[in-house]
């Protein structure tokens, strides 16, 4: 099945009526909205019914995750992630989305709308109306008050019911491995249990942690003595569901000081994160570094805290209603302000060691560092807009190369956009910032307002000094600008002149490194190919020597290109392939589809003519997900269209359109996959 949906870590328990309502009315409504209280299971349910009836929905089902932003700035752009669109056009977000989901027959599933109320309706309105073969599925603890709505209220567990002893009873033993229902008096323990946490499958977890230390029938009576005083306390959290609140209390209060203490300074966190994450952001005193690994063990072992191990090592979250407790005792120590700075400090590093690595071995490990860690470095920025807009304008400045080679256009212009609104000061910081939107919106095909961009760039540059790396920078944006407008000679002449300006090696820094590179695309583009190819073939040495990918794909793409050009398809379709295996590390849409066009043309030409065609239509799929037509450097589209003819000429018409279909509504990533795998490439 298409999609995303996240994998379930831990047993799915009851929910049969309600499995059996959701499949009745996901067949035949539009908007389904799960609501219910904190800890109710509005998640757990929303994820088994998706993959349950995803065999409804040709092109999959896609889950965003809204409980990650605080406003409602970044919906579009995390809405539009889920999806698969990496939208690089200049097309305002919602329009891009919709256009995107228009012909699509899919779930979309919004996770934790309930602080975003208002902006989830009107996007969901907006969605709905454009796309008449999309279905919403939402959870919230508020309705979205929407005319098309179908509320489905997700009621706690019955109480005394077998299905919350059932899951008391699996969470226990897949902690512990035995099943704790066996010992003395410990059925009617938990069946106790069950009906004072009125079967709220959060507050069954947090009790079912509790065993180990103790037996269930000392849980059961510890519970018991502690109910009434909990449940008559307003400290620290709202009147909502008393038996939750109770719980969570609970859970709190059996805590050590210092577990406490990390399970407040934890709740700054918005996504996952690692120990090293935690040390750096949460110790401080009277909370050591130790204290925070030994401390950390604890809340997860206590359902705090859940832990995923992942392929880079173990990775941490908390669940909504978990957090927003732990928020709320910060605020009541007073270090919220405090440990916002620390998390804001940790992810700025985070920040400029991925921005370092970009030219080098650990480019890929900096790419994915940045992935994992993209809900905290938007909060972090958020933090810094309102509280340092200096170190806004570094941080975005160090996301540059993320955003722009990694397929997040959209994100980029709007946090460009609004750091340069408040950090106003002339410096290297804003003309950083400023080099950053020019690429971003030049890479758009907003060509006016680049060129708008790049003059002021250059301003900036010129009253700030003989700064190289500055210089370097501004020309990198100019070359780019002429490369994708047909000026290649100006692309050339600017790149040159800085960096004979400042001689150094490409790999001293990004901006170097590509102003190395808009030097070979640029002879390419006036034609220069065997000037083009020995440059090409002398810095793709120096990439693999050093482990970096990005500027290697497109010089894989460059001598694919002349490969064509000097009638050598082998040789073209070897160097499309390895571009896309490092296009597709990267998850670079814009990139794959340029490589999967010139990978179909390489294939017409060794004389493949349905592989090409296919290929073509893979491509095309790739290019809406990026919202634009064909583009990238102007010197390829007469290669592509010639090929077509060429493939269409040896298939006929109807071979042509059932090949191309084939690629079109074929998986993405697998065919990538495969196509990549197919055959060895050049090294």
């Amino acid at each position: 099945m298409k999609g995303n949906i996240p994998q379930e870590t831990t047993t799915f328990v009851g929910r049969t009526s309600e499995l059996a309502l959701l499949e009745s009315v996901l067949a035949q409504d539009r908007l389904i909205t799960l609501t219910g209280a904190g800890g109710v299971g509005k998640t757990r349910l929303a994820l088994r019914a998706a993959a349950g009836d995803g065999f409804r929905f040709p092109d999959g089902v896609w889950w965003a995750d809204l409980s990650t932003l605080d406003s409602s700035g970044l919906l579009l752009a995390t809405v539009s992630d889920a999806v698969g669109l990496a939208d690089h056009s200049p097309m305002m977000p919602v329009e891009a989305l919709c256009e995107w989901l228009a012909d699509r027959r899919l779930l979309l599933v919004l996770d934790s709308c309930e602080h975003l109320v208002d902006a989830c309706a009107t996007l969901v309105a907006d969605v709905l109306t454009a796309a008449p073969g999309v279905t919403v599925l939402a959870t919230s603890r508020r309705p979205l008050a929407s005319r098309m709505e179908r509320l489905v209220e997700v009621l706690p567990l019955p109480a005394a019911g077998p299905d919350a002893i059932t899951l008391f009873s699996e969470r226990v033993s897949g902690r512990l491995g035995r099943q704790p229902l066996a010992e003395p008096g410990a059925a009617e323990a938990a069946g106790s249990i069950c009906r004072r946490l009125e079967g709220i499958p959060l507050a069954i977890e947090l009790a079912a942690a509790q065993v180990g230390p103790s037996l269930v029938t000392e849980v059961a009576e510890q519970l018991g003595s502690r109910f009434d005083l909990l449940s008559r306390s307003d400290f620290v959290w709202p009147r909502r569901h008393q038996a939750l609140r109770t719980a969570i209390g609970w859970s709190h209060e059996l805590c050590a000081p210092l577990e406490r203490l990390l399970w407040a300074r934890l709740s700054v966190f918005r996504g996952a994160f690692d120990l090293a994450a935690a040390q750096a952001v949460t110790a401080g005193a009277p909370l050591g570094a130790d204290d925070v690994a030994a401390a950390l063990e604890r809340l997860v072992a206590q359902s705090v805290v859940r832990r995923t191990a992942t392929a880079s090592g173990d990775r941490y979250r908390m669940l909504d209603t978990i957090r927003e407790y732990g928020h709320t005792w910060l605020r009541e120590l007073g270090e919220d302000t405090a440990v916002a700075h620390r998390h804001a400090e940790h992810f700025t590093g985070v920040a400029r060691w991925a921005d370092a690595a970009w030219v080098g071995s650990d480019q890929l490990v900096g790419y994915r560092k940045v992935e994992d860690a993209h809900p905290d470095l938007r909060a972090a920025l958020d933090h810094l807009l309102a509280h340092d807009p200096a170190g806004a304008a570094e941080l975005a400045g160090l996301l540059v190369y993320f955003w722009t080679c990694c397929g997040h256009l959209k994100e980029a212009r709007g946090c460009l956009e609004r750091v340069l609104d408040v950090h106003t000061a002339a410096g290297p910081a804003r003309t950083r910032a400023l080099i950053g939107l020019g690429a971003t919106v030049t890479l758009q095909g907003d060509y006016a307002t680049a060129t708008a961009i790049s003059a002021e760039v250059r301003a900036a540059v010129e009253a700030g000094g003989d700064d190289a790396e500055e210089r370097i920078g501004a020309a990198c944006l100019t070359g780019l600008l002429g490369m994708l407008t047909g000026q290649s000679q100006q692309a050339l002449d600017s790149v040159r002149e800085a960096l004979g300006a400042a001689p150094g090696r490409p790999f001293d820094s990004p901006d170097r490194l590509r102003c190395n590179l808009v030097e070979v695309l640029s002879l390419t583009g006036l034609g220069a190919f065997a000037e083009g190819r020995s440059r090409a073939l002398e810095l793709r040495e120096q990439c693999v020597r050093v482990g970096e990918l990005w500027t290697r794909s497109y010089l894989d793409y460059q001598l694919s290109i002349v490969a064509l050009f000097s009638a050598e398809p082998t040789e073209a379709v070897a160097y499309a392939r390895t571009m896309l295996e490092s296009k597709r590390l990267l998850g670079d849409a814009f990139g794959i589809a340029l490589g999967l066009d010139l990978l179909a043309a390489a294939m017409a030409a060794a004389g493949r003519p349905e592989q090409a065609a296919a290929v073509y239509g893979t491509g095309e799929a790739y290019w809406r997900s990026v919202g634009h037509p064909q583009r990238g450097a102007p010197e390829l589209q007469p290669v592509r269209e010639r090929c077509e003819r060429t493939v269409r000429a040896a298939l006929g018409d109807a071979g042509y359109t059932a090949a191309y279909a084939r690629g079109a509504t074929a998986d993405g990533p697998s065919t990538l996959a495969a196509l990549v795998a197919d055959e060895a490439g050049t090294e």
